[in-house]
């Protein structure tokens, strides 16, 4: 009589973090550094769950890159109760931490391959986390091209950030508002889309990585398509209604995938057959 594999539940307890640093940087969003008590060894495009007792537990995007060693960083935007109490948390604060969860980039995909990254809004927070890697070994990685847009100046994430990739040899930056909204801005008005038809591309050679609201996919693959890229060099990173991060609660099942258990990151040659996923 065969028994049944012993239940590990590692995957559903908390650990403890510690909140380093808490600052608001948009109306919306706050960025948070968290002490671990031990590596979190994620990959790029992994969630974790961030938790409260008595609050609730969100899926929240993993910012930093795979060597950020015993801190952890995330930007959360306040839409809901729990994520309305962690804005009112300050350094020395704890909160309960599970993961890595989902399915991340595998960086071997992207050596000796030029990148075309399409953020989005939040879609910067967790691509943040592909960004570093690449950027930090042009060697191994080859050419960056960044395009981030959102939807004025004021919401604009990162800032310093896309300045200093900019500054590098190997990194075009392409910073895009939907609408100035009588801000100072000295850089492009527009949609996501409008700069890809210009872009220097060696189209065989070079992946394009997507994140962002669900209406922008559809057009962004359209434009990425029509300059000849194939459904199998795209990747989609599918930040969408994840509760369990286990694959257990049913929340973010699109037909019979699980985006926690196969995502959030996917080939989109994979999602071909699951219009859905997109919508």
């Amino acid at each position: 009589m065969s028994l049944a594999p012993a239940f590990d539940p590692a995957p559903l307890v908390p650990r403890n973090a510690r909140i380093l640093e808490s600052k608001r940087v948009t109306a919306k969003e706050r960025y948070f550094r968290l002490q671990l008590t031990e590596p979190l060894d994620h990959r790029p495009g992994q969630f974790v769950m961030l938790s409260l007792p008595g609050v609730g537990e969100a899926p929240i995007s993993i910012s930093c890159g795979p060597d950020c060693g015993l801190e952890l960083e995330l930007i959360i935007r306040a839409c809901g109760s729990l994520t309305h109490a962690l804005h009112q948390r300050q350094a020395d604060d704890v909160v309960g931490l599970r993961g890595p969860f989902g399915n991340g980039f595998d960086l071997t995909e992207f050596e000796h391959r030029d990148t075309v990254i399409v953020a989005g809004g939040l879609g910067l927070v967790p691509l943040r986390s592909l960004i570093e890697p690449l950027v930090a070994r042009p060697r191994q990685y080859g050419h960056i091209t960044l395009i981030s847009g959102c939807r004025t100046p004021a919401d604009e994430l990162y800032r310093d950030k896309l300045r200093a990739w900019a500054q590098l040899p190997h990194v075009d930056v392409i910073r895009l508002v939907n609408d100035t909204d009588h801000q100072p801005w000295d850089h492009e008005v527009g949609l996501v889309t409008a700069p890809i038809p210009h872009l220097e591309l060696e189209i065989p050679r070079t992946l394009a990585v997507l994140c962002g609201p669900p209406v922008m996919y559809k057009f962004v693959i359209m434009a990425l398509a029509a300059r000849g890229m194939e459904n199998q060099q795209i990747f989609v990173d599918l930040e969408r209604r994840m509760r369990c991060g286990v694959g257990k609660c049913g929340h973010c099942q699109i037909n019979q995938v699980y985006a926690c258990r196969s995502g959030p990151v996917f080939r989109f040659a994979d999602l071909a057959s699951l219009p859905e996923a997109l919508s």
